[in-house]
């Protein structure tokens, strides 16, 4: 019988002493030591084995693949110590590189930024705007990072409907979102600099290699960046470096599968490495930000009205460090954005609401990897509390620096007497349909839901336990289709109300005024145990997610999934996409497997039994693009576990295992 080499090794390492001696054998007939483990930190983990991300090889999430509406059968990923999720493979791959040389969860951030403006440059980029939240494992505490555009100086209450407040008061040209109008001065890469000098450990140049890289040699077109190429196809046409960049000479737009390189993107890239925030916001780059707000035509002719933005706009932006909204829900601590965003208070409100009710009686059935069926009960508490929640949201949140909240602090909007009287207001029976903003005794305000769109997530912990969650975007799906320097710019500025009165004539708060930030919706979330002293404890969740302004409801459905149903973080990720602003239309999302979306749901026992409540249900589907990491024990060890959306291209990677 022949023997393997590692059994005889194994009786040789056995045998006595002497034994070795009497065979009369040198050291050279002596057998190799076994190599080390390979190393599969950062790879993605299958079913049959790893696989390095973008080498092409099967099972690599990388390789370009169609667009679809939902994954099935995303499991949860294990890591011993660090882990990153983004919407995209070669992000996530960037991240975690970052982690596995000992890097931080911020300077994990910034290479994940770097590539996805490239990859994905659709939802963010570095000519967009993100609200992160940083919590360090030493201290315990939480802070914000306010990275959103602003108003130029120049801009006026009617910068949006406009073109001139006293010569034309016509709409600008050809809409206010594909016009100069629309964009607002950049934020994230100044603000990724800030929080990098005060988070970071790796050398700010060495973040921007992996996109250099990328850029310079190449990657493949991915099915989510190829439709929303098709689908932005006359936008993007209109501007000459988009139009070189996305399209080809016959003006087809570039393929799934493509390999496209951009070095422009590589060369501020590059820039920024070098020389900080500084070279994209003074210089040639800046320059060249303010020539393109500024176009007055198309590619053709078609004139667009031009922004007002100025060098001296770009040179004077200042992202915020700002005290992060941390309120407490069962025997949790969740922390969220402040203002400008929305997010962070309107998640809490809507949670304070439900913390009234015991969810865990109104779990979903069937539990399997995607989560399970919700129940009837369960949705339509979880929506009539969003309804309360965005109502008071679409009436008093606002960018607090122009506009104080009521009571100076979002302390009376989430107080727990407040909340639970809303609490109040919910009929186990009946749908509210829309709901009324609280009374807090402040001056007459008018009303304004503003749509919102697009953007991207992902979630960090790095090997001592600090996170980071970052909510990132452009805006709408490539912005403002206006691209410079091989990066998109964004329209944020339609984030504002267009008009500064309601129809009433009463002041909304998410008016525009120079230097102010637009409302956001963006939720970027993290989730603490309650220390015995009744402060914020151990790290044990962090989420979020794009969606424009339902980004809230999937925050809210994934929260409470993990919190209140016990689901893991790839269940409550993957879990239907349900819930409401604040109209008539319940959102139930008809993409998930678990959902019968034929003939607008009628055969669908959740939604028939919304209807019998008096829901107006929705089942278009949602597009959700939610990254999680929940630590929990495994085997008495504390491991973290990740989960991305299966309606996006994204992974969790880190020093993962199989369990």
């Amino acid at each position: 019988m022949r023997l393997s080499a590692r059994p005889l090794q194994l009786v040789l390492l056995l045998a006595p002493l002497w034994l070795l001696g009497s065979c009369g054998g040198s050291d050279d007939d002596e057998e190799p030591p076994l190599p080390p483990p390979a190393d599969t930190a950062c790879q993605a983990i299958s079913d049959t084995g790893t696989v390095v991300v973008g080498s092409g090889l099967p099972g690599d999430p990388a390789a370009p693949e169609p667009a679809s509406g939902y994954r099935v059968g995303k499991k949860l990923v294990h890591a011993k110590s660090y882990m990153v999720v983004t919407a995209n493979p070669l992000a996530s791959k960037a991240g975690c590189e970052v982690l596995k040389a000992g890097g931080t969860a911020t300077d994990a951030a910034v290479a994940v930024q770097a590539v996805l403006g490239l990859v994905e440059p659709q939802s963010s980029g570095l000519g967009g705007g993100a609200f992160m939240l940083h919590y360090d494992a030493k201290t315990k505490t939480v802070v914000s990072y306010d990275g959103r555009e602003t108003a130029p100086a120049a801009a006026t209450p009617n910068y949006l409907r406009w073109i001139d407040d006293a010569g034309d008061q016509s709409a600008p040209k050809p809409n206010a979102r594909a016009s100069g109008r629309s964009i607002g001065t950049p934020g994230v890469v100044r603000m990724l600099e800030m929080a990098h000098k005060a988070h970071g450990r790796t050398a700010w140049k060495e973040l921007f290699q992996p996109g250099i890289q990328l850029a310079t040699n190449g990657f493949a077109i991915s099915g989510r960046m190829a439709a929303a190429i098709s689908a932005s196809r006359s936008n993007l046409l209109a501007d000459a470096e988009a139009a070189a960049t996305y399209f080809n000479a016959d003006q087809s737009a570039k393929a799934l599968g493509t390999t496209l390189k951009i070095p422009a993107y590589a060369a501020t890239l590059t820039a920024i490495a070098n020389g900080g925030a500084d070279a994209f916001y003074t210089g040639p780059i800046a320059q060249a930000i303010v020539d393109k707000i500024g176009v007055a035509a198309a590619t053709g002719g078609t004139p667009i009205t031009p922004g007002k933005t100025t060098l001296a706009d770009l040179a004077a932006y200042q992202p915020k460090k700002r005290e992060a909204v941390c309120t407490t829900y069962r025997a949790y601590w969740v922390c969220g954005m402040p203002p400008p965003s929305s997010g962070g208070i309107t998640v809490a409100s809507a949670l304070g609401v439900l913390e009234n009710f015991n969810l865990s009686l109104h779990g979903p059935s069937a539990i399997d990897l995607e989560g399970g069926k919700p129940s009837v009960f369960g949705v339509h508490l979880i929506s009539e509390a969003g309804r309360l929640a965005y109502a008071d949201r679409d009436k008093y949140i606002a960018d607090t620096d122009f506009v104080p909240l009521p009571g100076g602090s979002w302390e009376a909007m989430l107080a727990k007497p407040y909340l639970r009287g809303r609490a109040g207001l919910i009929s186990f029976s009946k749908s509210m349909g829309t709901a009324q903003p609280g009374d807090f005794g402040t001056p007459a305000q008018g009303l304004s839901s503003t749509a919102e769109n697009g953007t991207t997530h992902m979630t960090i912990v790095d090997k001592e336990g600090n996170a980071v969650v970052m909510t990132t975007t452009v805006e709408s799906s490539f912005g403002s289709f206006h691209m410079t320097q091989g990066f998109v710019l964004n329209n944020q500025l339609t984030d504002f109300s267009a008009t500064p009165t309601d129809g009433a004539g009463l002041p909304i708060a998410n008016s525009v005024a120079a230097g102010k930030r637009p409302r956001s919706s963006m939720a970027p979330t993290l989730v603490f145990k309650t220390a015995a002293d009744g402060k914020i404890g151990d790290f044990y969740m962090g989420t979020g997610s794009p969606g424009g302004s339902t980004i809230i409801q999937y925050v809210i459905k994934t929260v409470v999934g993990a919190l209140d149903w016990g689901l893991d973080a790839q269940q409550a990720t993957n879990l239907i996409d349900f819930g409401a602003a604040n109209s008539v239309t319940t959102n139930v999302g008809g993409e998930h497997p678990n959902v019968n979306a034929a003939n607008s749901g009628a055969a669908d026992p959740l939604v028939s039994g919304l209807r019998a409540l008096g829901h107006t249900v929705s089942v278009n589907a949602q597009s959700s693009g939610i990254s999680t990491i929940i630590r929990v024990p495994l085997n008495g060890t504390p491991t973290l576990t990740g989960g991305a959306d299966p309606r996006r291209e994204g992974v969790a990677l880190g020093d993962s295992f199989k369990p």
